[in-house]
Order: structure tokens, then C-alpha cells, then sequence
């Protein structure tokens, strides 16, 4: 049994959401948690039979704001809200996106800065830990007020309304699902419609995720970087750490100290380090390779630093403070998470594009010094892995696209109410786009860099690159004559994205 993430005024980690999202963590919600809400819900309860109208609690929304709504109607008000909000479009996301997105709105529900019930937080993390996952589409999201579509489908889901996935990822009626998990649909009270759906939590749940994605990715590079080293009979030189201590940039040092203890005591660089070497200086993909991984590096630990800021705030409006005030405020805006999403989009690219340089090399007979054209076993009549690189190319064409920033785009809103928007959802949509396509660039240079120091026999490579190849080599066969390649990219793939290298 996995131990529970608990929720209360503590920040989450990342780790926290990892967890949750992609490992089926339950949720438990401190003790302080319980008393933060229950004291915040007597505050709203006091405002909600006050004269005076408060933005949330006995007004509409939005640019309907200025409208005082009588008691009778305020549970009509909060359904209404929902109901009208859940209006996305398109593809079904991913499950462990929809997972992040309901831990991180439970977690500001559980500060007491919200002004919920209890019973809905429990009624929240009861659905979370029940594995029910509401149905919530691509596209609805401005990344202002709030991920408001996507989280409004979650808050749907919890009144015991739309489509949910079980357990077993049987698509199904959220009722039906609520009741087989003996949830009480929630009826909605005052404040509580808003509060479920006034957060950043969809794109600060697919930035948690892609940090931890990219930081794999990047240990993957560095090792796929070494073997096209290695392939192309470069030099290990120009990693050595007085070198780069010379640029202290810690993702460059880190990167060139692997990718020299990759290539540490390789029978291949060995060969070519006598005086009679003619080579002065390898080409900048292999050269250059740990200053622009180690830049990525650097790229994903600035939004690491803002993905921890985010998962120590409180994000809705308006917020109940403690001495009981109900104040209006901006920080639902997502220009902070939505900024780091751009910015990761930048150097993903790059570390892609770099890779395809370092493939190319390696198939070109006038370049790859002594390997045969496209890695072919009978160039020719064989193509080798020349297509496999178009599709690289075609990849690393398409992250450059996906590299424009979405944060730029500001769309207004709402009347000119919200007129001015993060677009932070859709810089985290093509964000996780970019990551799968930097996977299987990786996968390919993994699978050509291997097939090309098999080609290098009877040198061997170093033992760390050969315990790769060799793990590759479990669901890949050796150099020969040309085989359906699509599946081998996949399984490289796979490979990859289980963490066995």
C-alpha cells in the first residue's frame, strides 16, 4: 500500500504530485487541514447572510459581478456555474493530467483559504482516491481565472454529473461512478463553485510532470550524446572538467562529467588518441553537446524553482485571509507557470535538433569516418536507418513550431472583463507534445549510435555505452540486412521512458 500525500497548509512537492498523478498515491487530509476549513466556511457563512454583497459568495461572476444574487438562488448560482463552465472541446486528456489537476485544487482547498465545506474537500479527495478520473477535453482553458473548463469538468463530476473513468478505465456516468465508491454527490453552497475552479492547477500539473520527464530526457541525452561520440570516433577531451570549470554553468558541468564517465576506458577513443590523430576538433554536435544540454538542464531547474513557488501557493478569488476578510485578487493569473512552460518548449527543442545532427553524422559516409552509408548492410539494396532520420527531421521540424510561445497570445474575454490571459493551458498542451517528440528523436540516436559501435567491432566501446547497447539489444536485434524499423523506434522508446538505462 502506498503511503498517503497529505494535504494541508505544507507546499506539495513535486514528488507529491508524481505520485498522485502517475503512481495511484492516495490523499489524507491533515488534521490542521480540517480546522483551517472549517474556520475559513464560518467566514463565508457570515458573509453569505450579510447585507453587504461579496464578490463569490452572493454575486455572479466574472463580468456579471456586479449582480447581488438573493439566498434562494445562490445554490442555483453555484450549479449554474458549473454547469455552464464545463464547456470543453475536443480530445479527452490524459488521465495522469486530470489526476495532478484535482490533487492540486484539493491541496488549496485543504490551506483554509478557500472557504469551502469539509465535506466537499472530502468528497474531492474521496473521488482521487477511489481512482475516478472526470472526463476533461483539450481545449477550454485561457489560462486566466483559472484552468476554468477543465477544472469546471472536475467540479461536474463531484455534483455527480458528466463522464468520469472508473477505476478500471471504464468510461461512465459520474453518479454511477460516486455511488459505487459510496461518494455523496456534493450540492454546492455558497463560495464553493468558484473555489473548485479558480486555480492554475492544469498547467502547474503538466509543468510537475514535464520537469520530471525532461530531467530523464536529459540524462538520456547525455548518454546518447557519448555513444555518437564514441560512433564517430571524437574525441573525450574536450568534456574534461578543467575545462568546463572555466563556464560554470552547473547543467554544462554535470553533462560533460557524464558524458566523460560514459566514455571513460572505451577501446574506440582509445584508438584514435595516438599523435598520428589528424583531428583537431570534432564538429559542434558532438563538441558543444554538454553546453546546450547543460542549458536545457539549467532551463528545467529555473522552472523547477517556479513549479515550488506555485505548489506553495494558494490560487483562487477571491481568498478567505485569516483574520476572516474575503478579498478580491489577481494571482489566478498564470503568466508565472505559463512563462516557465514557454521557456522549456526553447531548449527541448534545441537538445532535439542537436541530436539529429549528431544522427546525420553518423549515416553519412563523407562524415561518419569509416562507417557505412545510412549504417547499411549492403548500401544499396539496403537503406539502413536513412528514413529513420527523416523522421527525426520531421520531429525536430515540428518542436521548433511547438517552441513559439502560447504565453504571448493573450485572447480577451468575458465582456473585456479578462482581458488579458495566460494562455498558460495551451503552452503545457504543446509542451507535452514536445516531450514525446524529444523521445523518440532520443530513441533514434539511441538506436543508431548503438548499430554504428556494433559496426566498430572489434573495438569495444566503453563499458558504460555497451551495457546501453547491450540492454537495447534485449528487444532489438544487431546490425543486418533492412527490417521494419517503426517497431524498433518503439521499443527504443519504451526502453527509454522505463527508466532502464
Amino acid at each position: 500500500m502506498r503511503q498517503p500525500v497529505e494535504l494541508g497548509p505544507k507546499p506539495l512537492t513535486l514528488e507529491d504530485v508524481h505520485a498522485v498523478a502517475r503512481d495511484g498515491a492516495p490523499v489524507a487530509i491533515t488534521e490542521a487541514a480540517r480546522e483551517a476549513v472549517s474556520a475559513a466556511r464560518g467566514h463565508i457563512e457570515q458573509l453569505a447572510t450579510a447585507e453587504r454583497p461579496t464578490y463569490g459568495v452572493s454575486t455572479g461572476f466574472g463580468a456579471l459581478a456586479v449582480r447581488h444574487i438573493p439566498p434562494d438562488r445562490r445554490a442555483q448560482l453555484q450549479r449554474s456555474l458549473i454547469r455552464s463552465h464545463a464547456a470543453g472541446s475536443g480530445p479527452e486528456v490524459e488521465r495522469e493530467v486530470v489526476r495532478a489537476l484535482m490533487l492540486l485544487r484539493l491541496r488549496t482547498l485543504a490551506t483554509g483559504h478557500t472557504g469551502v465545506r469539509l465535506s466537499t474537500v472530502d468528497a474531492m479527495a474521496g473521488m482521487l482516491n477511489a481512482g475516478i478520473t472526470p472526463v476533461v477535453h483539450e481545449f477550454g482553458s485561457l489560462g486566466c481565472s483559472g484552468d476554468l473548463a477543465p477544472l469546471s469538468a472536475n467540479a461536474l463530476a463531484l455534483m455527480g454529473e458528466g463522464m468520469v473513468r472508473n477505476a478500471r478505465d471504464e468510461l461512465v456516468p459520474a453518479a454511477d461512478a460516486l455511488a459505487e465508491a459510496s461518494i455523496e454527490p456534493v450540492q454546492l453552497a455558497e463560495k464553493e463553485g468558484l473555489a473548485l475552479i479558480n486555480g492554475t492547477d492544469g498547467m502547474l500539473g503538466m509543468l510537475s510532470l514535464a520537469i520530471a520527464d525532461l530531467t530523464k530526457l536529459l540524462d538520456i541525452a547525455d548518454l546518447t550524446a557519448a555513444m555518437s561520440v564514441e560512433a564517430l570516433l571524437g574525441t573525450d577531451r574536450v568534456f574534461e572538467p578543467e575545462l568546463h570549470a572555466l563556464r560554470p554553468h552547473p547543467g554544462q558541468n554535470l553533462s560533460a562529467a557524464r558524458m566523460l564517465a560514459f566514455l571513460r576506458d572505451s577501446e574506440i577513443v582509445a584508438s584514435h588518441r595516438g599523435p598520428d590523430c589528424t583531428r583537431v576538433q570534432d564538429a559542434y554536435s558532438l563538441r558543444c553537446s554538454p553546453q546546450v544540454h547543460g542549458a536545457a538542464r539549467d532551463t528545467v531547474a529555473y522552472a523547477a524553482t517556479v513549479a515550488d513557488r506555485e505548489l506553495s501557493s494558494v490560487i483562487d478569488n477571491p481568498v478567505v485571509l485569516a483574520d476572516g476578510r474575503v478579498e478580491s485578487n489577481g494571482n489566478f493569473h498564470g503568466a508565472p507557470v505559463a512563462y516557465a512552460l514557454d521557456f522549456l518548449a526553447i531548449p527541448l527543442a534545441d537538445v532535439a535538433s542537436i541530436a539529429e545532427r549528431r544522427t546525420d553524422r553518423m549515416l553519412d559516409v563523407s562524415r561518419s569516418h569509416g562507417l557505412p552509408p545510412f549504417l547499411a548492410d549492403d548500401p544499396g539494396v539496403d537503406s539502413g536507418h536513412m528514413i529513420a532520420q527523416y523522421t527525426q527531421a520531421a520531429i525536430v521540424s515540428e518542436l521548433k513550431r511547438l517552441a513559439v510561445p502560447a504565453s504571448v497570445d493573450s485572447i480577451p474575454s468575458s465582456a473585456m472583463q479578462e482581458d488579458h490571459v495566460s494562455m498558460g493551458w495551451s503552452a503545457a498542451r504543446k509542451l507535452r507534445k514536445a516531450v514525446d517528440g524529444l523521445t523518440t528523436v532520443l530513441a533514434i540516436e539511441l538506436l543508431t549510435a548503438a548499430r554504428a559501435l556494433d559496426l566498430r567491432a572489434p573495438l569495444k566501446p566503453a563499458p558504460a555505452t555497451a551495457a546501453a547497447v547491450a540492454k537495447l539489444r534485449e528487444t532489438v536485434q544487431g546490425p543486418g540486412p533492412d527490417r521494419h524499423l517503426a517497431p524498433e523506434i518503439a521499443a527504443a522508446e519504451a526502453l527509454i521512458r522505463s527508466g532502464a538505462l
